[in-house]
């Protein structure tokens, strides 16, 4: 084994997902901005600061776990736990705050750390056991969701205003200190991807993780990093929801996994791996939020809204499918 760097994708050049270019941007910018015309045209309540402020509120801890959820599936891994790990890390938050009357101080990054370890050990097995991450993330969603229940005897915590400040917008702005917070996490995730050789090594481990271990470089420890950052933006989601609902509740975030997955899919991330963007997530999560408020303004059903998200999502996969056949010439 040599200690001699592998090559890695081009940063200028790569279709691997570590640069996109403006018009990528400007594309799910176009359809962001059309949704919202559309809505405001169907109802008059829509393009108004407090549906502003409430999409943009509403969104951090799902935003969160999408820029985890981002990294995996550029290394070629899924992480299905997401979900239930922000309802255990949740319930731990509740436990040590209600139960046990800890300050907001000190129960935080016992939070946060329920759910990086979790996290790790996702990575853990599925790197040194061999075993698809699909499965392994499976049991995790099954076993964290069942430790939610245990730790909280299937009840809410109620928590209050100790912790619900920071999902309440900041005096004279739109919005809270957890969406600030979340777009911090969306730039610095960006900036990880882009700029940073442990982002290269992410985006070539998804290319092809076989070169990148006959060259010399380790992509046990890259991956497992990789899951462990995922776990702790769940806890970091779970301190998110927690406040904007003012409680631990832990049937918190069912089905969240399969919204950071489809933000993903709509930003143009790979599901094969090797091509991701955090900031075309972040306009995922945008169209997501922008599409689900603007149906239920309009008084759509429940069903009918899960059809309308659900063809966004194929449509989405549809025309980045077109886009990287004409790219390749085909």
């Amino acid at each position: 084994m040599t200690d001699s760097p592998a090559p890695l994708p081009d940063r200028q050049s790569s279709h691997g997902g570590l640069t996109y270019s403006l018009f990528q941007y400007a594309g799910l910018l176009g359809v962001l901005v059309l949704l919202v015309l559309i809505f405001h045209q169907m109802s008059d309540h829509f393009l108004t600061r407090q549906t502003l402020a409430t999409v943009a509120n509403n969104i951090p801890d799902l935003l969160v776990i999408s820029v985890g959820m981002t990294l995996v599936l550029i290394i070629g891994g899924i992480d299905l736990s997401v979900g239930s790990l922000l309802a255990l890390s949740s319930a731990v938050l509740g436990v040590c705050m209600v139960d046990w009357g800890w300050p907001l101080w000190a129960a935080v990054p016992v939070c946060l750390g329920t759910g990086a370890v979790c996290g790790m050990l996702n990575g853990v097995i599925s790197v040194k056991a061999g075993i698809p991450s699909f499965i392994v993330t499976l049991g995790m969603l099954e076993m964290a969701r069942g430790g939610a229940y245990l730790l909280t005897d299937s009840q809410t915590k109620y928590i209050g205003s100790s912790i619900e400040w920071i999902g309440v917008p900041v005096k004279g702005l739109l919005f809270s200190p957890a969406f600030l917070l979340a777009l911090m996490i969306v730039a610095v995730g960006q900036y990880l991807l882009t700029r940073t050789v442990f982002g290269r090594y992410c985006v070539a481990i998804g290319t092809n993780a076989e070169a990148v271990r006959m060259s010399g470089i380790r992509t046990a420890p890259c991956s497992i990093v990789v899951f462990t950052i995922s776990g702790l933006l769940c806890g970091l989601a779970g301190v998110m929801q927690t406040s904007r609902l003012s409680t631990a509740d832990p049937n918190a975030a069912v089905g969240l996994e399969l919204s950071a997955i489809a933000a993903c899919v709509i930003g143009g991330t790979s599901l094969m791996g090797g091509r991701g963007s955090v900031i075309n997530t972040f306009f995922g999560v945008l169209i997501i939020a922008v599409l689900q408020t603007g149906l239920a303004q309009i008084g759509a059903t429940d069903p009918l809204k899960r059809v309308i998200t659900g063809a966004v999502i194929i449509i989405a996969v549809l025309l980045d499918a077109a886009r990287q056949r004409w790219k390749r010439g085909g």
